[in-house]
C-alpha cells in the first residue's frame, strides 16, 4: 500500500494541485490589508482573511460557516436584485453595495462592499467575492481624563473630611481620628490651600465632587474604593 492511500489526494493529481493553490491563495489573502471574504450564494462565509475577521475581533476560522448578514447590514436592496439578475443571465461583473456594521469595540461604521461573482464555469452557481472599503474612520474613544493630582488625599485626610461632613467639631474629630486638635487643623489647612477653598463647608462639598466621600451615604463615610 502506498503511503498516501486513504490519506488524501494522490501527489500530482488535479485535486492535489487544487489544494496547493487554495492554500497559497489563503496565505496571500491573509497578507492583504483590505477586508476580503468569499461567500456562497446562500450567504455562508467560505473564506475570510485576517483583515475581515479583525473588524469583529475574531480569527478567520471563527467566521467560516457563519452567515455574512450576521455581520453586515445591507443598505441598498437593489444590489440583491442586480445579483440575482446577473446569475440568471450568467453575467460576471462587479456590484457595489452600501453596508454598515459594528466592529469590535466601536460604534456603527459605513462602507462599500464590492461584490464579484466568481465560478469555474458560467453555468455553475457562483460564489461571491466580497471586498470591503470603509467610508468613514473608525470611532476613536476619547482618552480618559488625566487624574487630578489635587484629588489625592491621604486616608487620614479622607477620615477628617468624613467627620467634618457629619458636623463634628475639631475636638471631636481629633478624638475620633487619634490626633491633636492642632493636627486636625493642620490637615484641614493643607486641604484648604491645595483646593483653594475658603472654609470647611466648601472642603466637604469638594470632597463629594472628587469622590472622596461616598455619595448618598449617611452618616457620611469615605468612599469604598478608597
Amino acid at each position: 500500500m502506498r503511503p498516501t492511500d486513504g490519506c488524501g489526494p494522490e501527489p500530482g493529481t488535479r485535486l492535489d494541485a487544487a489544494v496547493i493553490w487554495r492554500n497559497r491563495t489563503l496565505r496571500l489573502l491573509d497578507h492583504v490589508p483590505l477586508p476580503i471574504a468569499v461567500v456562497a450564494w446562500g450567504g455562508g462565509i467560505l473564506i475570510a482573511n485576517r483583515a475581515m475577521a479583525a473588524e469583529f475581533g475574531m480569527l478567520p476560522g471563527q467566521l467560516r460557516k457563519r452567515r455574512i448578514l450576521e455581520f453586515f447590514t445591507l443598505r441598498d436592496s437593489a444590489t440583491l436584485q442586480a445579483l440575482a439578475e446577473a446569475v440568471r443571465l450568467h453575467r460576471r461583473s462587479q456590484y457595489p453595495a452600501r453596508v454598515s456594521w459594528r466592529p469590535s469595540g466601536g460604534g456603527e461604521r459605513h462602507g462599500e462592499m464590492t461584490v464579484d461573482l466568481v465560478s469555474d464555469t458560467p453555468e455553475q452557481t457562483p460564489n461571491l467575492l466580497l471586498s470591503l472599503r470603509a467610508l468613514d474612520e473608525p470611532a476613536v474613544r476619547p482618552a480618559p481624563p488625566a487624574p487630578d493630582p489635587s484629588a489625592a488625599v491621604s486616608p487620614i485626610e479622607a477620615r477628617i473630611l468624613a467627620a467634618a461632613a457629619r458636623g463634628a467639631t475639631t475636638a471631636r474629630i481629633a478624638k475620633e481620628i487619634g490626633l491633636t486638635a492642632d493636627g486636625v487643623n493642620y490637615h484641614l489647612a493643607r486641604l484648604t490651600r491645595r483646593w483653594q477653598l475658603p472654609n470647611r463647608t466648601a472642603l466637604v462639598a469638594r470632597a463629594y465632587a472628587l469622590g472622596v466621600l461616598s455619595p448618598g451615604a449617611w452618616p457620611p463615610e469615605v468612599a469604598r474604593h478608597r
